[in-house]
């Protein structure tokens, strides 16, 4: 199974990265990609002013263009994610068939979204993200649940051939519960999205990208963005794509641009069978309440 990571540098112009990220996915998919992942906050990304200018709910132009696209080129796509709109009702745009999704909240706050598009053009995922990156780093505060909602749902999906699709968003990945439990439920792909700054992107990103690979056993499609973005954020690019054993099978360079890599799901199957770390796990000593170590 051949995939892709698009990386962007996206900026507060929609149009200009709705541009980007079509020209990179049709030649992603020109080269053989049928998975393809865009990375967070494609369609904007700037302040938080930026970011409600720009917001838009799942029935909006740019998850209508990524269906449209998905069908037109027959591929799996990870619209990355969008600022989402939640205050207005509309927003639970997505069939049944979706698995689980979690009902847009009010209160005029936003969603950090991803949705998964398969062949047809028909949404087969949403996942809205669920940690919150409020942290201070590179000598600057972020506070994304100043604008953002979290989500509450764990979203596991499977591409037009049946393979598990696990969902997650950025600073999801330094929280290894949430990809441990879509590993357990039947994840073997996993699709990272990310705006990772440019500051951890040189210290942690490899590094977590590769051990959330290793420890669940599974491929990471992680899509990162790249360059500066309006006010003042710095993000670090070198988008990956890592097998289960941690191998890191492509990585971006310092600009915009397209990976590729080959998913052998047979040498997966090996590997969790050779070293069936996932089936050595011991949950009934996991559950043991933490009050009980003190």
């Amino acid at each position: 199974m051949k995939v892709a990571a698009v990386q962007l540098s996206s900026t507060a112009e929609k149009a200009a990265n709705l541009e980007a990220a079509d020209r990179l996915t049709r030649a992603a998919a020109a080269d053989g990609a049928r998975v393809i992942v865009l990375p967070e906050k494609w369609t904007v990304l700037g302040s938080d002013e930026d970011l409600r200018a720009g917001a838009e709910t799942l029935a909006g132009p740019a998850i209508s263009w990524a269906r449209a696209l998905a069908r037109e080129l027959a591929i799996d796509l990870v619209a990355g994610s969008i600022a989402e709109r939640l205050d207005d009702g509309t927003a639970a745009a997505a069939p049944a068939s979706a698995t689980p999704l979690a009902e847009p909240r009010g209160g005029g706050k936003l969603a950090n979204t991803s949705v998964h598009i398969d062949p047809q053009g028909e949404i087969r995922a949403v996942y809205r993200k669920l940690h919150m990156f409020d942290v201070e780093v590179g000598g600057r505060a972020y506070c994304e649940s100043a604008v953002t909602e979290p989500g509450e749902e764990i979203v596991l999906s499977a591409t037009a051939d049946g393979v598990g699709l696990g969902m997650s968003i950025c600073y999801d990945l330094r929280f290894p519960e949430l990809y441990r439990i879509l590993a357990l439920g039947g994840a073997r792909v996993l699709a990272l999205p990310a705006a990772f700054t440019l500051t951890t992107t040189r210290d942690h990103w490899e590094v977590l990208v590769r051990a959330r690979a290793i420890e669940n056993q599974a491929f990471v499609i992680a899509a990162n963005q790249i360059g500066a973005h309006p006010g003042g954020q710095h993000s670090g690019g070198r988008s990956l794509i890592v097998d289960p054993w941690g191998v890191v099978l492509a990585q971006a360079h310092d600009r915009e641009g397209h990976i590729l890599a080959e998913l052998d799901l047979g040498h997966q199957e090996e590997i969790r069978a050779r070293f069936p770390a996932l089936a050595n796990r011991r949950p009934e000593v996991y559950s043991r309440p933490v009050e009980a170590l003190r």
